[in-house]
């Protein structure tokens, strides 16, 4: 079954893989400039609870060129919500201003609450360290560009898995795909949380590797996140500089192998990778633009 785009995308398995393929498609179209101006007339609302420069200024970029008024609040301590209005109340509200809610916040909670509230079709930009939907076709696209479908390959992601929303969204969407191998690359206490391991390793054949070195000559993708510290309960402190990747460690690698990053960087992805064939990542974010255009096309035209 196809998605319904009406609702908007506010999880990654809303999609199936003709889904996301002919998503891609869309994407191309829109990179090659053959896109309708569906969105005159239409304002694309966002709303971010937490800090953003590639998703929402991406999201404006796509609101832009496909012809509607991106709304943005830019700061979320100007709303109402500071002088006690509920988020329910906020979420309607602008859902009578926007014909689509774009939203970011640290609670999981809020992306339910805005289907059930805003009256509009929801995009989830990131909803705490559950799942980032959008980020996770960027990702894929970008193989998508450069090897074709991901069938077959073998994925090496790197970093703090635990608390990385994009990783999720990343390996749930890779289970839609045949034949992938993941390697699982982090610290020990920053594994991929059991829960989530326990719901998809069913869906996909994946090892957990403690030395990116032993595994490096395997990769197709590597996929390398930077530890969240926004999102710790814990010491962060103790895992700094605890994971990276180096060119003596890529030395071994495949010619071919595409080094990804949902970016921003800190120590774990250094400049001096930056010049390497392999590494894709600020292609990679390139397609952030293209990609939002064909997911708001794609629910415009459901509207």
């Amino acid at each position: 079954m196809t998605h319904d785009w009406s609702g908007g995308l506010t999880s990654i398995s809303d999609l199936d893989r003709t889904d996301v393929l002919k998503l891609f498609k869309l994407v191309d179209n829109c990179i090659k400039g053959k896109y309708e101006k569906i969105g005159l007339g239409r304002v694309i609302g966002l709303l971010f609870f937490e800090p953003s420069t590639r998703t929402r200024l991406s999201f404006e970029v796509a609101a832009h060129k496909i012809g509607a008024y991106p709304l943005v609040v830019h700061d979320p301590s100007t709303l109402s919500i500071s002088k006690g209005e509920s988020m329910e109340d906020t979420l309607r509200i602008l859902g009578n201003y926007c014909d689509i809610l774009i939203l970011r916040h640290k609670d999981p909670k809020t992306i339910r609450k805005a289907i059930r509230y805003a009256g509009v079709p929801v995009i989830n930009a990131g909803s705490g360290s559950v799942e980032h939907p959008t980020q996770s076709l960027i990702d894929i696209y970008t193989v998508y560009k450069f090897r074709g479908n991901p069938d077959g390959l073998t994925f090496g992601i790197m970093g703090d898995l635990k608390h990385s929303r994009a990783v999720h969204s990343l390996i749930m969407l890779l289970t839609k795909f045949d034949n992938v191998k993941l390697k699982l690359i982090s610290p020990k206490g920053l594994e991929l949380d059991e829960p989530f391991r326990k719901s998809i390793e069913s869906e996909i054949v994946l090892e957990e590797i403690s030395d990116i070195r032993s595994i490096i000559s395997e990769l197709d993708v590597l996929y390398i996140v930077r530890l969240q510290k926004e999102r710790f309960k814990e010491n962060y402190e103790k895992y700094i500089s605890s994971y990276s990747i180096s060119p003596e460690i890529l030395k071994k690698c495949k010619e071919d192998l595409l080094i990804l990053a949902p970016l921003p960087r800190t120590w774990e992805l250094p400049p001096s990778i930056d010049s390497l064939p392999q590494a894709k990542y600020f292609q990679q974010a390139s397609f952030g633009v293209p990609v939002r255009m064909a997911i708001l096309i794609s629910i415009l035209r459901a509207l």
